[in-house]
C-alpha cells in the first residue's frame, strides 16, 4: 500500500519537474561535464598570470571564448538536426578532452588560448542540442519547466566546480592546482560518453527534417520577435563580458579586503545557491504568465551587479553581490524558453544556434574592450557596464517580444 502511494507521487514529481528518460540522459550529462568544466575553468585568468600572460592576454581569452561560443551555437544546433542529440554530443565530448590534454600536457599561457579552441566547445555546440531536445519531446506548457531543470542542473557544478577548484590551488599552488583540474574534468568526460550513449536515444532525423544547407537560410530561422529580443540581450551581455574576466581578479587583489581563492570559489557557491533556490517557483509562475517581466526582472540584476561589485568594501558586501549576481538567474530559463517559443517550430535547434551565434559574435567585443576599460581603472570598467545594461533594460521594456 506504502509502496503504490510512493509511485504516483514520484510520477507527480517527475511530471511536475519535466523528468522524462531523454531529460534525465541529457541532465546526467551536463552534471558531469559541467563538472569537470568548471574545476578549472573560473581560475583560467589566476593561470594566465601566474604563466607570465598580462591583462590583454585574459581579455583575448575573455573575447575569445565568447567569439567561439558564437561560432559553435549554430553548428552546434545544426550538428543536433542533422547527426541527431546522441551522436552530436559525442563528438563534442571529444573536442573537449582533446582540449583538456592539451592544457595539461603544455603548460605555457599561449596553449590555453589553443586548448579554449577545444575545450569551450562543449557548453557552446551542446546548448542548441539540448535546447531542441527539450522542446521536441516537452509540450509548451512545460518548456519554462524542462529549460530551468537543464538551467538549475548546470548551476550545480557551477557552485561545486570553483569550489574544489579553490582548494585545489590552495594546496597546489595556481599552476599545478589549475592543471589538475582539468585532469580531473578528462576522466569525467570520458564518463559522460559512457552515459549519453547509454541514456540519451538513437535520433538521427530523416533526411525531409533536416535544416537548410546554406548560412543565409539558417540565419533567416530568426524570426523578427527573436531579433527584437536579441538587441536587447546583446547590450545586457555587454554588461556581463566586460567586467567578467576581472571579477576574480577584483575580488581576489582590487578590493579593500582582498579573498583567497577558497573563498572567491564560495561566493561563486552562494551566487549559483541562490540561482538554484529561484528557479523552480520562478519556472512554476513563468509557465503559467506572460514570459516577459520575468525576462525584464532578469536584466535589471544584471545591471545591479558590477555597481554592487564597485562598492564592496567587504566580506559581507561581496556576498551580498554574489546574490544579486546569482538573482540574474530570475528569467535566464525562461528568456530561453521564450527564444524557443519565438522560433520556427521544425527548426528550434538551428534557430537557437543561430540567435546565439549573432549574439556571442557581437558580444566578443565587449569582453576584449573589457581589458582596455580595465587598464583605465577597475570603476571605468563597471561603470560602463552597468550603463549598457540600463540601455538594454529600458530597450527590452519598451520594445522587447513577450512583454506582459
Amino acid at each position: 500500500m506504502r509502496e503504490g502511494g510512493v509511485r504516483p507521487r514520484l510520477a507527480r514529481w517527475g511530471h511536475f519537474l519535466a523528468l522524462r528518460r531523454e531529460t534525465v540522459g541529457l541532465l546526467s550529462l551536463v552534471i558531469l561535464i559541467g563538472m569537470g568544466e568548471r574545476l578549472g575553468e573560473r581560475f583560467l585568468p589566476l593561470y594566465l598570470l601566474a604563466l607570465g600572460a598580462g591583462p590583454l592576454v585574459i581579455g583575448l581569452l575573455g573575447g575569445m571564448e565568447n567569439l567561439l561560443s558564437a561560432f559553435y551555437s549554430l553548428p552546434g544546433g545544426y550538428l543536433a538536426e542533422r547527426l541527431g542529440v546522441r551522436r552530436s554530443l559525442l563528438w563534442i565530448n571529444l573536442l573537449a578532452i582533446v582540449g583538456y590534454l592539451w592544457v595539461i600536457l603544455v603548460p605555457h599561457w599561449w596553449a590555453v588560448l589553443v586548448g579554449a579552441v577545444l575545450f569551450s566547445a562543449w557548453s557552446a555546440l551542446s546548448l542548441p542540442a539540448s535546447m531542441g531536445l527539450m522542446a521536441k519531446v516537452l509540450p509548451s506548457k512545460q518548456r519554462t519547466m524542462g529549460v530551468t531543470m537543464h538551467a538549475l542542473v548546470k548551476r550545480l557544478p557551477m557552485a561545486l566546480g570553483p569550489l574544489l577548484g579553490g582548494v585545489c590551488i590552495d594546496r597546489l599552488g595556481v599552476v599545478a592546482g589549475v592543471r589538475f583540474s582539468f585532469g580531473i574534468a578528462l576522466l569525467l568526460a570520458l564518463l559522460g560518453i559512457i552515459v549519453q550513449q547509454r541514456l540519451l536515444p538513437d535520433d538521427r532525423p530523416s533526411v525531409a527534417d533536416r535544416p537548410p544547407a546554406t548560412l543565409i537560410g539558417l540565419l533567416a530561422l530568426i524570426t523578427p520577435g527573436m531579433r527584437r529580443l536579441l538587441i536587447a540581450d546583446i547590450l545586457i551581455r555587454f554588461c556581463e563580458q566586460i567586467p567578467y574576466a576581472f571579477v576574480v581578479v577584483w575580488c581576489t587583489t582590487g578590493v579593500a579586503h582582498p579573498v583567497s581563492a577558497s573563498a572567491f570559489g564560495l561566493l561563486t557557491a552562494i551566487e549559483m545557491g541562490t540561482a538554484i533556490l529561484i528557479y523552480l517557483p520562478v519556472a512554476w509562475l513563468a509557465d503559467r504568465a506572460a514570459k516577459g517581466p520575468f525576462v525584464l526582472i532578469t536584466f535589471l540584476f544584471f545591471t545591479l551587479f558590477p555597481l554592487l561589485l564597485l562598492w564592496a568594501d567587504s566580506w559581507e558586501m561581496l556576498v551580498i553581490a554574489f546574490i544579486v549576481r546569482g538573482l540574474k538567474e530570475f528569467g535566464e530559463p525562461t528568456r530561453k524558453a521564450l527564444i524557443l517559443d519565438l522560433a520556427p517550430p521544425q527548426h528550434q535547434a538551428t534557430a537557437f544556434g543561430g540567435y546565439y551565434l549573432v549574439r556571442d559574435s557581437v558580444v566578443a567585443l565587449g569582453a576584449l574592450a573589457g581589458a582596455f576599460l580595465w587598464q583605465l581603472g577597475p570603476q571605468v570598467n563597471f561603470l560602463v557596464a552597468a550603463a549598457f545594461g540600463g540601455v538594454g533594460s529600458l530597450w527590452f521594456l519598451l520594445r522587447g517580444e513577450g512583454r506582459g
